[in-house]
């Protein structure tokens, strides 16, 4: 697995958007704050040239323009690392115009980014084994104050932490609008983790996954190689980290049982579950717990559910690709991440 190199002091980011780009309220407005933030810490930030666009179906401009964005800002030295502007719909639809060759040969350079950015944070690992960041994208620095998510993940970017911890709190109803762009996280419901089986967990293994929505639709394609991913880091056995943005419960499920039967967890060591964006929902006597363990209880490696991670906001920012130590007592929960080869 390979890393990249911390962002320096008065080092430069780069800002793309192989997702969504920022060009409509409240995200365009979020997105100045933010590079204003940036900039009084004294970084240099240049911006791709999708940014700004919205023509594309899903993400920000044509999944070829997207693609040779990516490629361009990743293999060149415009920045020394990445964020994504934002998450989007397809961004699928770009791969078959990424050059994962020429990024394996290339130094590598933090990613950040999650929701369907999980189409680039999953593969740069599996496909190259690459480390990339599954955490905040770049319209939501631009809040005030951060929340410690944020600065959980700005931390994580310029080496100075490699552990994060959940948060007390949790957003149920983001008060984000058009007419406050800027507003914090509303955090009004307390963090309540459920632990299978209920005790207190340690684990250990390489940390991968991402969003559900987008893992599920990479399965079985041509970019699907967690099998030999699985198979080169057998040793350490992997701890998936998943979480849903679209899917109901019934989707979820269906997701886990595909993922399953397609021979994805065979060395698994545990399961992080994020609290699904369709908190609470029920379908047909199906709950979002039920929907999870169901499944994957099988494999008899503890589930940890509920956790920040994903589109209910805070998150906490993951290297995806890294070898987590997870630490689980009471209602806390924490990651360690090694970056070991």
């Amino acid at each position: 697995m390979r890393y990249a190199k911390s962002l320096p002091k008065k080092g430069t980011i780069g800002f793309i958007a192989p997702a969504f780009g920022c060009n409509i309220e409240p995200y365009k407005s979020a997105f100045e704050n933010a590079k204003k933030v940036w900039s009084q810490k004294g970084y240099k930030l240049k911006c791709g040239p999708n940014v700004y666009e919205g023509c594309g179906v899903g993400i920000s401009n044509t999944p070829e323009k997207c693609a040779e964005e990516f490629n361009q800002w990743y293999q060149e030295t415009y920045a020394d690392i990445l964020i994504s502007c934002g998450g989007g719909e397809l961004m699928c639809e770009i791969l078959d115009d990424i050059d994962f060759e020429g990024i394996k040969q290339a130094e590598p350079k933090w990613f950040m980014g999650y929701s369907d950015n999980t189409n680039i944070t999953f593969l740069l690992a599996t496909l190259c084994d690459t480390a990339s960041i599954y955490g905040p994208c770049a319209a939501a620095f631009g809040m005030e104050p951060w929340h410690k998510s944020l600065q959980d993940a700005y931390r994580i970017l310029t080496g100075e932490q490699n552990t994060v911890h959940g948060y007390d709190l949790w957003e149920k109803e983001s008060l984000k609008t058009e007419e406050n762009p800027l507003c914090p996280y509303n955090v009004t419901e307390k963090k309540i983790l459920k632990r299978y089986p209920d005790e207190d967990i340690e684990i250990e293994g390489r940390l991968i996954g991402g969003c559900l929505d987008s893992l599920a639709n990479l399965c079985g394609t041509r970019y699907d190689k967690v099998k030999e991913f699985d198979e080169r880091y057998k040793e350490d056995g992997l701890i998936w980290f998943m979480e849903a943005c679209d899917l109901n419960v019934m989707s979820i499920r269906r997701a886990l049982w595909q993922l399953s039967h397609a021979g994805w967890f065979q060395h698994v060591k545990g399961f992080l579950i994020g609290r699904p964006y369709h908190y609470g929902e029920e379908l047909l006597g199906l709950d979002q717990y039920q929907a999870v363990l169901d499944v994957l209880s099988s494999y008899d490696v503890p589930i940890i559910m509920d956790a920040d991670i994903g589109h209910l906001a805070p998150m906490m920012p993951l290297v995806c690709g890294s070898f987590g130590h997870v630490t689980v007592k009471g209602n806390d929960i924490s990651l360690r991440m090694e970056y070991r080869k």
